[in-house]
């Protein structure tokens, strides 16, 4: 079954395959991990093995004259539709109360954005919250606010939770037990968050989910928020996250890594403080992951974890493939 491991256990499995062969041919640094230089746009890159197809998207939406917002509009809309892909869109899990809910944001260039949260029964969020920039004078419209606003605009209601989702919902409220609280539910989503930079020097992100699976109906992750899971200044770059929503949100995470990157760093070194702010509030006691995507208007990469198995696609120079992002525990 296609995305059905925990990230836990994904993590375990992560391979270093791509990586090894790469390196053959000079292309990695030395520790292994990422892809190091600086691309000639337009590049796109995006977080987890979902990317893949996503990239492809947004790359033939590039290559089609359309903008850096176009392309990462048209990306992320791929896991949003595939009901295969458990963390994102159709198919996503539900909350406790068997809901699936979903978050999204996108932010362009010259800082315009927009963004839904709790949004119930529309396939595409990321479409409602390009709505939401577009159109209105707002940023973030939530729950049945965003639904009611969706279907004012066109967009068709849809029942968003498949029988693999609801036969995986009933399994895991079968399993609950005494001890099972609201503290930490089991972690199966892979948000997906994307950049792109395109040939007018152009640079986009969007950022979109289905939360944490069996979460508290109404909680709302970092994804939707931004300055948390996404942010864009289009004289220096973006960054997006994906892991922990709450460690994200709790540290501004995307915004600190445009800030570090605004500062002089470069986005590796960027997204690597980012995450140290994380692990200065919690010492050696990290259970959980953090992950972050940086790319600037010079064609630069930044791809960096708390702890080892993040994997982002990246389909620069020609070539649309998967890597391994450095790690810091």
């Amino acid at each position: 079954m296609k995305n059905s491991l925990t990230r836990r256990s994904f993590f375990k499995k992560a391979t270093g395959i791509g990586g090894g062969l790469l390196s053959l041919f000079g292309l990695l640094p030395s520790n292994g991990f990422g892809q190091s230089g600086r691309y000639q746009p337009p590049v796109v890159i995006s977080t987890w093995d979902h990317g893949l197809p996503a990239n492809e998207a947004a790359h033939k939406t590039l290559s089609g004259g359309g903008t850096a917002l176009d392309a990462v509009e048209a990306g992320v809309m791929v896991p949003e539709g595939d009901p295969e892909t458990h963390s994102v869109g159709y198919g996503g899990y539900p909350d406790e109360e068997g809901i699936v809910t979903l978050d999204a944001c996108i932010m362009d260039w010259q800082m315009r954005c927009g963004s839904v949260a709790a949004l119930q029964d529309i396939k595409h969020p990321i479409k409602v919250a390009r709505k939401v920039m577009e159109i209105t004078d707002h940023i973030m419209l939530v729950g049945e606010g965003a639904k009611t606003f969706a279907l004012r605009t066109g967009f068709q209601e849809e029942n968003l939770l498949t029988d693999e989702a609801r036969e995986w919902w009933l399994n895991w409220k079968r399993n609950l037990s005494n001890h099972d609280d609201w503290l930490l539910p089991e972690d199966t989503h892979d948000t997906i968050g994307m950049l792109a930079l395109d040939d007018q020097g152009r640079v986009a992100g969007a950022c979109t989910t289905s939360g944490l699976s069996g979460k508290i109906h109404g909680r709302v992750g970092d994804s939707p928020i931004i300055g948390a899971g996404l942010y864009v200044d289009g004289k220096i770059g973006g960054a997006t996250a994906t892991g922990r929503g709450e460690e994200v949100i709790r540290t501004s995470g995307s915004h600190l890594v445009v800030e570090n990157m605004r500062h002089g760093m470069s986005p590796q070194e960027a997204c690597e403080n980012a995450l140290r702010r994380i692990m200065q509030i919690y010492g050696d006691g990290i259970q959980f992951q953090v992950a972050y995507l940086a790319l600037n208007v010079e064609g630069e990469i930044g791809a960096a974890s708390l702890q080892s198995g993040f994997q982002y696609a990246l389909y620069g120079a020609g070539k649309n493939a998967l890597y391994e992002g450095s790690y810091l525990l």
